[in-house]
């Protein structure tokens, strides 16, 4: 009997361990509500910086010009960026890069990509 309660109350803790676990990662990702799909943004740029990481990948580049500006550009999960033929090789720092998409409400440098060209290559994010 005592082995019977001793497994049970492991498998309750292991499933409210598991819980737990799924809605921290569930509240973790912040969604696309910051960022106005009313406003399309085109830009071209510097890679300076890329990451192709979970939940999603980011980049950092520059836009030279009179409105010469580091932006931050949210990308993709990894799975989808290679499912869609955007490989990590590809975001390599110096590379020139256009994108198309949406500015974050509240980080004038923040936006959300949905179009990303490089390489020659055009790939849809969303």
């Amino acid at each position: 009997m005592k082995s019977r309660r001793r497994t049970l109350c492991q498998a309750l803790a292991v499933g409210l361990m598991a819980g737990g676990l799924l809605a921290s990662l569930a509240l973790a990702h912040h969604g696309w509500g910051p960022y106005d799909p009313n406003k399309t943004l085109n830009l071209t740029g510097v890679i300076q910086e890329a990451s192709y990481s979970n939940p999603h990948g980011l980049m950092r580049f520059q836009v030279a010009g009179a409105n010469s500006k580091t932006w931050v550009a949210v990308l993709a999960p990894p799975s989808r960026m290679s499912s869609r033929g955007l490989s990590q090789e590809m975001l390599k720092v110096g590379a020139t890069v256009t994108v198309v998409g949406y500015p974050h409400n509240a980080k004038a440098d923040e936006l959300r990509v949905e179009r990303i060209t490089i390489e020659g290559k055009t790939v849809e994010l969303r």
